[in-house]
């Protein structure tokens, strides 16, 4: 019998890990760190997989927000949508599964990409509370809703089915679910009660009623009844690619030669352009992509960066749109004035991406505070990790000096002012799986930029045309009212009528004004040209 050896007994020790064990013990890798945070997460998870199911079943979306208070620490969240609801035999999966869902590998926007969101929810839940998560959905009025109690076997990754059965439900179709879990509610810029409000804004096609834990009802109405546009899911683009991801889809993929995997497996690739990319790379264009060399696969990742290809179609995407954003704004924030833009697509390792910015300015907006930033990723606020976003880089490296706000270096400017920016991507390069900050890559950078510098022209324009003039007309009002005590004091100098001296201060005070209007109109026109 051959001797026991160290490596032996430590071989003995190693054993497969699930995903769902990984994240019971780094939760808050997922964004579970504080009960404050995993309150809001609990919402935000259920909140985005219902607006994500209505708008691809192209349903305008009605939802139901509830947070019940147990405790200082104890919560029942219920989220309730009038969504296509979840087939029974995906349900379980969808709810007690990590990594398990239909976005992951579509090139399209969504608010979800990885499977882990509700998933990591119910986890969450069964290590504070040890309750299950209560489901009810329903596909069809023809169809009975469903009633589901289950939690997460973390050992194997699996749902585990406490309670299953057919029930009554009021709604033809949609999804309800009851969670309870740890937590803190706050009040505040980082809390549930500004999450809502700020998907509101970038969803204006929703209808949304809340109840807080206090028991104050809020309603967000839809500020349109039309919906957003359906994002298309479309095939990857070879710019961006990376040689092991190449490799492998040239093991997997169905075609019979590389040209026909170039112009199926990708966007933007035609036959003319398959055939450049192997005449670069020197690989026969008729033969089997599963015979390519590590060395040719190389080749063709250098002829494919060589070769000019067509952006990606925008079709995978859904902005909201300048003039819709202005809409949802109008209606959230009571303000003077109102500056949107949409940029044009872009493209980062290959993935299409549209940045929209926007600034609501003056009116009721705090004159003495910051500037306020609010980040959006896919009509998803971003409410944590601001200082680690390419968003608030861009923000701060911004000069807004010229664009008529207050600001010392690259810090926040202070004025009345709220600044949006929204970037939709099929992939938004998120830092980590909390999804709460986007990576600096220097194609969104640029492109925030150039969309806050747009935005900011025109405010600018506006505040030397109409803010100044305001602020000169109030000091003409105070100087004219010490216009009779001046006159005054120039009779007892000059014993000329005080009624002629009055008029001619009056004169000499009008024309002043006109001339810094005027000054002040030329310079707006000159920063139109």
């Amino acid at each position: 019998m051959s001797e026991k050896t160290k490596a032996h007994e430590m071989a003995e020790k190693q054993k497969e890990i699930s995903i769902s064990e990984f994240f019971t013990k780094n939760r808050h890798l997922l964004g579970f760190d504080n009960p404050t945070r995993a309150l809001l997460m609990a919402v935000k998870e259920a909140v985005d997989n219902s607006l994500d199911a209505c708008d691809e079943a192209s349903i305008l979306p009605e939802l139901n927000i509830e947070i019940k208070k147990l405790s200082e620490e104890r919560f029942i969240v219920i989220v309730e949508d009038n969504g296509p609801g979840i087939l029974k035999a995906n349900l379980p999966n969808v709810f007690g599964k990590l990594l398990y869902g239909s976005k992951f590998h579509r090139y399209r926007q969504s608010r979800g990409q990885q499977g882990i969101g509700i998933s990591a929810v119910v986890l969450y839940s069964q290590l504070t509370t040890g309750k299950p998560i209560k489901v009810i959905s329903r596909i069809s009025e023809k169809r009975p809703a469903m009633y589901y109690e289950l939690h997460i076997d973390t050992a194997k990754n699996e749902p585990k089915i406490l309670k299953e059965n057919e029930i009554e439900w009021k709604k033809a179709h949609g999804t309800k679910i009851e969670i309870e879990l740890e937590g803190r509610y706050l009040k505040g810029k980082q809390s549930v009660d500004e999450y809502i409000k700020q998907v509101a804004i970038v969803n204006p096609h929703a209808q949304i009623t809340y109840i807080d834990p206090d028991k104050e009802k809020i309603n967000f109405s839809r500020a349109t009844d039309k919906l957003p546009k359906l994002a298309e899911e479309i095939k990857p683009h070879p710019h961006g690619l990376e040689l092991g991801t190449l490799m492998s889809m040239l093991a997997v993929t169905k075609a019979r030669s590389v040209s026909g995997f170039f112009i199926g497996d990708f966007s933007r690739v035609g036959p003319t352009t398959a055939k450049e990319i192997c005449d670069k790379a020197k690989v026969k264009a008729d033969i089997s992509p599963k015979t390519i060399t590590r060395d040719q696969a190389e080749a063709l990742l250098k002829a494919i960066k060589e070769t000019k290809i067509s952006a990606p179609s925008a079709d995978s995407l859904s902005p909201i749109g300048a003039e819709l954003l202005e809409k949802s704004l109008r209606k959230e924030f009571n303000a003077e004035y109102f500056v949107t833009t949409t940029r044009p697509a872009e493209v980062y390792r290959g993935f299409p991406f549209i940045i929209e910015a926007a600034i609501a300015f003056g009116g009721d907006l705090p004159k003495e505070e910051q500037v306020k930033l609010l980040r959006f990723a896919n009509r998803v606020p971003l409410l944590y990790q601001q200082g680690a976003c390419s968003v608030t880089e861009s923000f701060t490296d911004t000069n807004w000096k010229p664009y008529g706000l207050e600001q010392k270096g690259a810090n926040f400017p202070f004025g009345p002012a709220v600044v949006i920016v929204h970037i939709s991507s099929v992939w938004v390069p998120f830092t980590s799986e909390a999804k709460e900050a986007v990576a600096h890559y220097p194609e969104i950078i640029k492109e925030i930029k150039l969309a806050l510098q747009e935005c900011g022209r025109k405010l600018g324009i506006y505040i030397r045309k109409h803010v100044r003039a305001s602020e000169q007309r109030d000091k003409v009002d105070l100087f004219e009212k010490y216009i009779p005590e001046l006159a005054n004091s120039l009779y007892n100098l000059s014993g000329e009528s005080k009624t002629k001296l009055e008029e001619n201060l009056r004169k000499i005070l009008k024309k002043n004004m006109k001339d810094i209007l005027g000054e002040i109109e030329d310079g707006g026109e000159k920063d139109k040209s």
